[in-house]
């Protein structure tokens, strides 16, 4: 996270929690790799937090300068967007989804009396493609259905008219069983099995309407007959294709149509756009364009459908928007839909159109934040003529209560705001009573050294609560590391707040007011908030533990069960025989008991 792009940052911080499917830009703009999500934050920022990646994942995320998104409803619309946009792309890191594999199609292939068949590859013979199938469940539920309705033939015969003529076929077992009306012998009418071929396609093209309604009478009719299993099978079906019909709206009717959203927000004119081509999203674009004069959404409309179409090379003629201008449009039919499946590809679009929206905004407010952080981090570089802006920087803060229990704490700042992530506190291990020189050695060095050996970035700057004394000490330790002149330190003292420098006598005033003493006087508050909140834990531990580690016999387990029993160390020894021995068992009461009595 230390190292990526502020516009990377801000756009990791505001991604949504909704299904979709991201792209990974590089520094060129160009798309390196596409992939689908459930939860698109958890999983875009997956990349970037998760250090057991494999070599290929980490070349991937040094690659990337921006996210974009599209949010869609289901995980299933997700899969078939990403196929399309994959296809559409060939993004350079999506080498798994680059071997040809596809999701499944129904094809009505071109030949007499035409069989229904499901198939991965698309080839230009003429058949006819339905598709593609982001779930295979629901395309065998579809086939299913076709051959519980229809009686399509399952064999590869060659049914030309001449190989029928020379009656050299005999009916199958399909005959038999009532799935199949013998073409192949000439008992169904070409005429007829073309029929049939034509209500397979209204089916496959989403129009099952008066479809259900045959569903439901055939149903009826076998349980007035007291069929009940074949009227169960139906219903079965009826359900399943009802669920499959409301599962995604992304393999619809509507077969070719773009899909343009507008909002006006203040002199900004935000839009998502969709171009739909055999029922599925082949490509959705955000954009915003800054208002010129008094342009009204449907001018917006007529200025940008022209371009829109051209970059995505569109040739649909229906365009569905939520601003349809009062003018006939010379060239494509632009619609408001009010219900339907168009209804629901704009409601998709202004789905998207919100997110793009707020999250624009959100960048702006924290692009607005950073530069307040950065004009600070700039004048702190000005005021301690400092090399370069401490875009990191670390407070350090000792604590200690009559030299027992000495901790301290370090704080890191990044960008000037806390990272609370890389906060540190420090149990001092050689230094006796109440020397807080030598401990803010001890600690200096004991934090830098560590940073050395594990090849961490080191800060721009250093700020130790304290006067003379203190930096000069931490500064010592910056010496024994080598570090001298290469990390700048200062001192702040709490009286005057006086800044001070190793080297010079006279100390700092910063002007009581000013916005960089401010973020100063904050780490080192924070830095003292942190310590003391150590300090205090350890402080406490000891006082409740101090005398029952002095009773021979009573081990930490122990101690546990009194604590979790009696809460504190004076309730424990007020506490009865029999209260103790419930909670300890008889010989350990009678440890306390007579190691208590004699204060």
């Amino acid at each position: 996270m230390n190292t990526l792009s502020e516009e990377l940052r801000t756009s990791l911080k505001i991604l949504p929690s909704d299904p979709g499917v991201y792209q990974f830009l590089n520094a060129k703009g160009s798309i390196i790799y596409i992939g689908k999500a459930k939860n698109l934050k958890n999983r875009v920022q997956s990349y970037f937090f998760n250090s057991k990646d494999s070599f290929k994942k980490k070349l991937l995320v040094n690659s990337i300068a921006s996210v974009k998104f599209v949010v869609v409803e289901t995980e299933s619309d997700a899969l078939l967007l990403e196929n399309n946009l994959i296809k559409s792309h060939q993004p350079k890191y999506n080498v798994l989804l680059k071997d040809g594999k596809t999701y499944p199609w129904i094809v009505i292939k071109k030949e007499p009396f035409p069989r229904v068949l499901t198939t991965r590859i698309k080839h230009n013979d003429g058949s006819v493609y339905f598709g593609p199938f982001p779930n295979v469940r629901h395309m065998t539920l579809l086939l299913n259905l076709i051959k519980e309705l229809f009686y399509v033939r399952s064999c590869s015969l060659d049914l030309s008219r001449e190989k029928i003529a020379q009656k050299k076929y005999a009916v199958c077992l399909d005959y038999h069983i009532h799935k199949c009306k013998g073409p192949c012998e000439a008992l169904q009418s070409k005429t007829e099995y073309e029929e049939m071929i034509e209500k397979i396609k209204l089916l496959l093209q989403g129009k099952t309407r008066s479809l259900l309604k045959l569903l439901n009478k055939q149903m009826s009719d076998y349980a007035n007959a007291q069929k009940f299993e074949k009227a169960e099978q139906i219903k079965k079906i009826i359900l399943g294709l009802e669920k499959y019909r409301s599962k995604s709206i992304i393999v619809s009717e509507l077969q070719h149509t773009d899909v343009l959203s507008i909002e006006e927000s203040k002199n900004v004119f935000y839009f998502n756009y969709m171009v739909i081509k055999e029922g599925a999203i082949m490509n959705a674009y955000n954009h915003k364009i800054t208002k010129k004069l008094h342009e009204t959404p449907q001018d917006v409309i007529a200025l940008c459908l022209e371009l829109l179409k051209e970059k995505f090379n569109s040739s649909n003629q229906t365009v569905i928007t939520n601003f349809k201008p009062d003018y006939a449009h010379p060239k494509y039919e632009l619609k408001t839909p009010v219900k339907g499946d168009k209804k629901k590809l704009l409601t998709l679009s202004l789905h998207n159109l919100k997110h793009f929206i707020s999250n624009d905004k959100k960048k702006a407010a924290l692009r607005k934040t950073n530069t307040h952080q950065n004009r600070i981090l700039e004048t702190i570089r000005k005021e301690f003529k400092l090399n370069s802006t401490p875009i990191h920087m670390e407070c350090f803060d000792n604590s200690n209560l009559q030299g027992t229990d000495a901790v301290s704490a370090c704080v890191v700042f990044k960008h000037g705001k806390p990272s609370k992530k890389d906060y540190r506190h420090f149990n001092v291990q050689s230094v006796e009573g109440p020397d807080d020189f030598e401990t803010m050695k001890e600690v200096v060095f004991r934090r830098y050294k560590r940073l050395i050996s594990e090849k961490q970035s080191l800060p721009g700057l250093i700020i130790i609560d304290g006067g003379k004394g203190q930096l000069s000490a931490a500064n010592d330790a910056l010496n024994q590391l080598g570090l001298k002149n290469k990390i700048a330190i200062v001192g702040i003292a709490k009286r005057l707040e006086e800044i001070f420098f190793p080297g010079e006598i006279h100390p700092l005033y910063l002007d009581k007011r000013s916005e960089s003493l401010k973020l100063i006087q904050f780490m080192r508050n924070e830095a003292h908030r942190f310590g003391i909140k150590h300090h205090r834990n350890k402080r406490s531990k000891s006082a409740l533990h101090s005398d029952l580690i002095n009773i021979k016999g009573i081990g930490p387990n122990s101690q546990t069960l009194l604590f979790k029993e009696f809460k504190t160390i004076e309730k424990i020894k007020t506490a009865s025989y029999t209260e103790l021995k419930e909670a300890i068992g008889d010989s350990k009461a009678k440890l306390i008991i007579s190691y208590y009595s004699k204060d």
